[in-house]
């Protein structure tokens, strides 16, 4: 499964009013690992930044009048989202800026072009009611450093999306392997007491893979306020 985590910097708030999105990062995650695949371009907006737009993420116009528009940057960003799921933070505010600019260019609507939109501020609320959602909170939520964001940026922001949404919906789901749509009849089924794994390999975990683990469980400890079960299971079977 192909996901595109995506983020956008702009003008201002309001993209009724003619504000424009002047910064774009997006992040390829295949089967749950992000890739180095990017795709991060700034933008021309051909107009002034609002100062609370600027003290967010820091592109003044000056800067921007050396990057390239929109509609010279939208064959590449629609070759790197074509057919994916879109994360997005908050999607109603970016696809409100993207559907904008594609209005302009007479594209239809920018998520016509992907498969479909997960909002993860949405997802997020729906996991954590109550509590504060926005991505630094989520990232003090579980455990994913996030000491280098001083200002917003489309393509950091992305970044740490892709880990924190990666975070939030880590857990197998089914015991089953899905393979597509297709359903195994009775006399189809596979059971484990019929597979042969005397010559399966084993490959035990170096150190690198389980101190990625025990961070794991520490910030599992931390979304539960108290010790995961397999802590609590490691302590019963040291004791004994």
């Amino acid at each position: 499964m192909r996901y595109v985590v995506l983020d956008t910097e702009t003008t201002g708030l309001e993209a009724h009013l003619g504000h424009r999105v002047i910064e774009i990062g997006c992040v390829e995650v295949v089967n749950r690992r992000v890739t180095r695949r990017n795709f991060h371009t700034y933008l021309n907006p051909d107009r002034d930044i609002d100062a609370g737009a600027f003290n967010v993420h820091g592109l003044s116009r000056e800067f921007l009048s050396e990057h390239p528009r929109f509609e010279d940057k939208v064959k590449e960003l629609l070759d790197f989202v074509r057919g994916s799921t879109l994360i997005i933070h908050n999607a109603e505010f970016d696809l409100r800026f993207l559907n904008a600019e594609f209005a302009r260019l007479k594209l239809g609507e920018f998520r016509t072009h992907c498969h479909d939109v997960i909002d993860s501020l949405r997802q997020a609320r729906d996991m954590h009611p109550g509590k504060r959602n926005s991505l630094d909170a989520l990232c003090d939520r579980y455990d994913i450093s996030n000491k280098h964001r001083t200002l917003h940026g489309a393509l950091l922001d992305s970044e740490l999306l892709a880990e924190v949404w990666l975070a939030m919906t880590r857990g197998q789901e089914s015991l089953v392997i899905d393979a597509g749509n297709e359903t195994v009849s009775e006399s189809q089924e596979l059971h484990l007491e019929e597979v042969d794994v005397s010559h399966l390999p084993v490959l035990m975990a170096d150190e690198t893979e389980m101190a990625a683990h025990q961070g794991y469980l520490a910030a599992l400890d931390k979304a539960a306020k108290k010790p995961c079960v397999w802590r609590q299971w490691e302590g019963e079977t040291n004791a004994a």
